[in-house]
């Protein structure tokens, strides 16, 4: 089956999901279920495989965030009902002023995108971005997509988040260089996603759900809970993670006998965010057990429709992965010279039609490595720039078939139509942002 049609496929397949969604107001679950079916049938795969696929998809996301998802969600619902939430937001406005609030979200996401997966990472301190979007009389639009725009480009960028940390093992290239120059690049890319959520997500208004009358939680609780056991629950679990990241690191900073098992094992998002739960259900101890259960109880529900959601675009993901994408594009755009734009050209394309930033870095890396000397790419500079190029196309653009697309805007009470114009767009301009910034630094240092 020849590469036009099968790109006409993919292509055509998206924007009938668009229109599904977004026009007709179809659940995103089952246009994503049906499409990944019909997209898989059309390719001419085995009827069985296709369903094979469409339920190993599934799976297989769930299995890596829906625990994530789940905790994540239970601890938010927590600190929400508790007024945890609105303390972090009071801390934070009291330190940084409401002016610069969506400044201090992307920062946030900058910083805990190193260590920590995107999705798990948004999942973890959208809680605080509901309580400063209600606090600072911002939309939730704006926050989320901040946030959304930190963690992506350190997710992209920096090791040690699996994708540049793979790119590095691929290429040969030398990670602490591959860390400061990713840490710098990715510096213009925050930049750019704050100054997009100001401008254009501000242009949708989508108001934080989060509890934010004072007075009322003063009644209710008697006393808001104080800031240090308020960001506990959050900080546990990002603390955690990272020491498991500093653990894994190739140069074994921690060693490889217990105290790496150890912080290899409780790092684990699944572990530290379970952690997280039991730290957050210390700020329930002047609620009775009944309204213990009720707010848990709430967490698991308000969870329901993020993991459907989540799962399918999984599916939908598992099948484009199982076409011959790759091949497609190393028979024609492989011939042409086109400096660091010939990977990030292939990892656009890659992490458009497939969805997942991981998989189209970890491929194209791959594709690259036999033609590093032939195309001039031979000093650590000029590997490390390949890979912030790669890193710069895997983040081009996050859409319907991207797990984290459908957890920023489920968490940010986002319609898929507004997801489109925030997380869509977001991720547009990120990347190429840093592919410029990029191509600029190519020119300086051959």
């Amino acid at each position: 089956m020849n590469g036009i049609y099968i790109f006409g496929l993919i292509i055509v397949s998206v924007i009938v999901m668009i229109i599904a969604i977004s026009k007709f107001k179809q659940h995103p679950f089952v246009v994503l279920i049906t499409i990944s079916i019909l997209v898989g049938v059309l390719s001419g795969m085995k009827v069985g495989d296709v369903v094979t696929k469409v339920q190993t998809g599934f799976g297989s996301i769930l299995s890596s965030i829906g625990i994530v998802i789940i905790s994540g969600t239970i601890i938010g619902t927590i600190l929400e009902k508790t007024g945890a939430a609105l303390t972090m937001a009071n801390t934070i406005l009291k330190i940084v002023g409401k002016d610069r609030s969506v400044l201090t979200m992307g920062i946030t996401g900058y910083i805990t995108g190193i260590p920590v997966f995107c999705d798990s990472g948004f999942v973890i301190l959208s809680p605080i971005s509901k309580a400063l979007a209600a606090r600072s009389k911002i939309s939730l639009s704006v926050m989320g997509t901040a946030l959304s725009g930190g963690l992506y480009a350190t997710h992209c960028l920096v090791p040690p988040t699996p994708g540049p940390i793979a790119m590095a093992g691929t290429l040969g290239a030398n990670l602490g260089l591959v860390i400061l120059v990713g840490l710098l690049i990715s510096i213009p890319s925050v930049a750019a996603s704050i100054i997009y959520a100001k401008k254009a997500a501000s242009k949708i208004y989508i108001e934080s759900n989060s509890e934010d009358n004072v007075d009322d939680l003063m009644n209710k609780y008697g006393k808001l809970p104080g800031a240090l056991h308020s960001f506990s629950p959050i900080l546990l679990p990002i603390v955690l993670i990272a020491l498991k990241s500093i653990a894994d690191f190739p140069s074994a900073p921690l060693g490889d006998g217990a105290l790496k098992t150890f912080f290899s094992f409780i790092g684990t998002p699944v572990i530290a965010l379970l952690l997280g739960i039991f730290l957050s259900m210390t700020l329930l101890t002047k609620v009775s057990k009944d309204d213990r259960l009720s707010i848990m109880s709430e967490g698991i529900l308000n969870s329901a429709s993020i993991l459907a959601i989540t799962g399918a675009g999984g599916s939908f993901g598992e099948i484009l992965k199982s076409l011959p994408i790759a091949e497609i594009l190393s028979s024609s755009l492989l011939q042409f010279n086109i400096g660091v734009f010939l990977p990030f050209i292939i990892a656009m394309l890659l992490k458009t039609a497939m969805g997942a930033s991981t998989v189209s870095m970890i491929v194209t890396s791959s594709m690259m490595l036999p033609l590093m000397a032939t195309l001039g790419f031979t000093s650590e500079i000029q590997k490390v720039l390949v890979i912030m190029a790669i890193g710069a196309g895997a983040m081009t653009v996050s859409h319907a078939n991207d797990s984290y697309f459908w957890v920023v805007s489920q968490f940010s009470n986002m319609t898929p139509q507004q997801a489109y114009k925030c997380q869509t767009g977001v991720t547009l301009v990120q990347g190429l942002t840093t592919i410029i910034i990029v191509f600029i630094l190519s020119l300086i240092f051959k």
